[in-house]
């Protein structure tokens, strides 16, 4: 699984990490952890048009963390 810490950074920048991530690394599961919900909505909306299903895990009121897995795994 790849890790993916974007916590302190503005958008569109955890979104870019993101796409990255997913274009580098293709059928591997990515965690991203974060604390805006700005980026988590972009982020999921990201993951949901590259087909990949989504879990997310609130860790706090500011903080999360999302499971990214694409499609067939």
């Amino acid at each position: 699984m790849i890790e993916l810490d974007v916590r302190g950074l503005s958008c569109p920048i955890p979104v870019v990490k993101t796409k990255q991530a997913m274009d580098k690394n293709p059928g591997e599961p990515i965690a991203v952890s974060g604390e805006t919900a700005v980026s988590r909505e972009n982020i999921s909306r990201l993951a949901t048009m590259r087909k990949y299903s989504i879990k997310e895990d609130l860790i706090s009121n500011d903080e999360y963390r999302i499971i990214l897995t694409p499609a067939g795994q």
